[in-house]
């Protein structure tokens, strides 16, 4: 694969890549502003032997797994429901915190072992490892957004989603219920890059850790 460089770096679209990026710029690692604004698919850095891909947070595990890309940055969530295979995960960056929630009607309460509930979620994987360890028969309805109204046209009982502030919740007359696991954007690294890649990789990891510190 010619289009290949040294060390190809995959990154989040959104909310993840503005707080990505002034990490990597302490860390020495730089994207020119009409790189980010064009239409390239992979930027080029200020190191020639450095480049970055920028991609849904969702992909970011899948091409770091499959060494199309070597590092990369994602969210704790995104990881959980990938399952993370081939991914040695590095270090928190401590930026994109939130919380992975079971939400649902204020009168709902939390489920315990026994019940039965259709649960709208598209962490599907994680939701069926947290019902299942607590003993509830989950039914579960793969969505892609719109959370929020599942319960409330009665798709869903309960809906497992990522909440911030909760006040789209509560627009919505719901509110979070158990809390399933505290997220924040990850650095990950594929294994076999770890291995024949360490020179590089290295100092990058040390340079993040500092300017997280």
């Amino acid at each position: 694969m010619a289009y290949r460089s040294n060390l190809t770096i995959a990154l989040s679209k959104g909310r993840i890549l503005e707080e990505t990026l002034p990490l990597f710029e302490a860390a020495g690692i730089t994207i020119a502003p009409e790189e980010l604004k064009s239409r390239k698919l992979i930027l080029d850095t200020n190191h020639e032997n450095v480049k970055v891909v920028i991609l849904r947070a969702t992909d970011v595990p899948v091409y770091v797994s499959h060494g199309a890309a070597d590092i990369g940055v994602a969210g704790k969530d995104v990881l959980l429901e990938h399952g993370a295979q081939a991914i040695f995960e590095v270090l928190d960056l401590n930026i994109s915190k939130c919380k992975l929630m079971v939400a649902g009607f204020p009168n709902a309460g939390e489920t315990r072992a026994g019940d039965k509930i259709t649960v709208a979620t598209k962490f599907v994987n994680v939701a069926r490892d947290y019902f299942e360890a607590k003993g509830v028969q989950a039914e579960l309805v793969k969505l892609y957004g719109s959370m929020e109204l599942a319960p409330i046209v009665n798709l869903a009982d309960r809906i497992v989603d990522i909440v911030d502030t909760g006040n789209t919740l509560r627009a919505n007359g719901l509110e979070p219920i158990e809390h399933m696991a505290d997220i924040s954007s990850r650095l990950i690294v594929n294994q076999a890059s770890q291995k024949t890649k360490h020179t590089l990789i290295n100092p990058i990891v040390e340079k993040l850790s500092k300017a997280v510190e």
